[in-house]
């Protein structure tokens, strides 16, 4: 099933049907270790409505309110590499190879609901970087006792050239205003997401497209329950959060976005992820 946020309140979406939920907190509603079985229960007792497809395409939102975003770092072989070659100057790059193999994995702060966008949003890039990508992630919706209980697609913008001139200076190139965007739906489900499926990525510049690659989740070196297990050790989330999980697509280093570009990420059986840069 997929659940979206939208201006009017909730819209559950189940084989082609769509239900809608007005007045619903998405807080409350979010944070259940049960969500699926409530889905299918207001489904069972609702009747569809007809303009389910109208109200998500003009009242979309972020499908957060008070819940965090936080983010891994180097689960994928290409990351490393990636991350490896932006900060080789500045003698950080063996980090991450040794975060890579490490035992405990790398976990940051990505961002509040103030600073994410939805489908359809604009995210940012830093006025003082000169070097910036989207990276698109499979995310993970937890609940307040650690049930991941669905999915969502993350990109999480960043600064590589602030990222790699320092490790230390992460959080800068990762946390700002408009640095993350998910979306566009929760995917709920109680099964994990099968290891071959796609990540992919297209970024388009007027009507050329500039950028294209893909990854799967086969290419994860840790698993979801592994991160959220280092994530909930010592950190309480009183509403949830989101936790993305990761990228395998790395632009090269002679690519970087442009404003006015479009991102686009889609991980099916979740949907497509739209954003333009500004």
């Amino acid at each position: 099933m997929k659940l979206y946020r939208v201006k009017s309140g909730i819209i559950i979406e189940t084989e082609n049907n769509f239900y809608s939920l007005g007045n619903e907190n998405w807080d409350t509603f979010f944070n259940d270790d049960e969500l699926l079985s409530k889905l299918q229960k207001i489904t069972l007792e609702k009747e569809p409505i007809e303009n389910g497809v109208l109200i998500i395409k003009t009242e979309i939102m972020a499908p957060i309110q008070n819940q965090e975003i936080w983010a891994s770092g180097v689960t994928y072989y290409n990351s490393k590499l990636g991350r490896q070659e932006e900060s080789k100057n500045s003698g950080g790059g063996q980090f991450y190879a040794h975060v890579y193999q490490a035992e405990r994995p790398e976990l940051f702060f990505k961002a509040t609901a103030f600073r994410t966008v939805g489908h359809g949003d604009a995210v940012r890039i830093r006025k003082d970087s000169d070097w910036n990508v989207p990276e698109p992630e499979l995310t993970l919706a937890i609940t307040s006792s650690g049930k991941i209980i669905g999915f969502t697609i993350g990109n999480d913008m960043s600064s590589r050239s602030i990222e790699g001139e320092n490790p230390l200076y992460l959080p800068q190139a990762k946390t700002y205003d408009s640095c993350a965007s998910i979306g566009p739906c929760l995917y709920v489900t109680e099964q994990p997401l099968e290891k071959d499926t796609k990540i992919e990525m297209a970024i388009y510049r007027g009507q050329q497209k500039v950028f294209d690659d893909q990854t799967s989740l086969k290419q994860m070196k840790r698993s979801p329950e592994e991160l959220v297990s280092y994530l909930y050790r010592e950190s309480s989330f009183p509403f949830g959060c989101f936790l993305m999980t990761g990228t395998g697509i790395v632009p090269t280093s002679d690519f970087t976005l442009q404003k006015g570009d479009e991102i686009h990420i889609t991980i099916f059986p979740i949907g497509t992820l739209i954003n333009t840069v500004k």
